[in-house]
């Protein structure tokens, strides 16, 4: 370590040192006293591929409809936490966005197994027929499941250039299933879907892909046909 020996040049550093250690304590004390802005909270951004679609149309299948070149039509074995009754239950999964749409069908006046509550509070399988005003009401008693965590629950009855009928649900709030519908001849045909995101549920940060999926749900809707008329 070396001295400082000339003395005009000690004073000077010295006089240097106060002088930054008055600036630095200077703007502390203004940062302190400055108002703090909060940024406000931002989320990634996410692609949107191009819209393009397909028809899904299989042998056998009571229904067809068009489904996004971007997604998968997924033959699965359970809606929820129901087990698959029939081969005409499937799923179109958008794996960019982590979100499926649940689809289940179900024949009027066919038979369907159902959870019936017992006295102890469990549930029992039962071996029911499927009722157009039962399976509408189950439909209704489905969506509000989500009333906990939902904002709103708005229902609209639709009728679409193909004939078909249904009721579309928008449940507002983080649920996790924000979009759903179901569509009946009621007489021959009942079918539901469902939209879900596999995450947890944040109303804010899944919009903007809710916005998009909706205009896929609607072409699904629109162009959906019975096929055993």
């Amino acid at each position: 370590m070396f001295k400082i020996q000339n003395s005009k040049f000690r004073k000077y550093a010295i006089c240097k040192l106060q002088t930054a250690v008055c600036i630095v304590l200077l703007v502390t004390i203004v940062s302190c006293n400055s108002t703090y802005t909060s940024k406000k909270k931002g989320y990634y951004k996410i692609d949107f591929p191009e819209r393009a679609y397909q028809t899904f149309e299989r042998e056998g299948f009571p229904y067809s409809f068009d489904y996004p070149a971007y997604a998968q039509i997924v033959k699965d074995s359970t809606y929820f936490d129901q087990d698959a009754e029939n081969p005409y239950w499937v799923n179109i999964d958008f794996p960019n966005f982590g979100a499926r749409i649940f689809l289940s069908y179900k024949s009027v006046g066919g038979k369907s197994t159902y959870k019936v509550k017992q006295a102890d509070g469990t549930y029992k399988d039962s071996l029911g027929t499927n009722v157009f005003d039962y399976m509408v009401s189950d439909a209704f008693k489905l969506t509000s499941k989500n009333e906990s965590v939902a904002s709103s629950i708005k229902d609209s009855l639709f009728h679409t250039q193909n004939g078909v009928t249904g009721v579309f649900f928008r449940v507002g709030g983080n649920a996790a299933t924000a979009k759903q519908f179901f569509m009946s001849d009621t007489t021959k045909n009942f079918f539901r879907g469902a939209l879900y995101f596999d995450v947890t549920p944040n109303a804010d940060s899944l919009r903007p892909v809710q916005d998009f999926l909706q205009k896929d749900l609607d072409q699904l809707i629109s162009t959906f046909k019975w096929n055993n008329k």
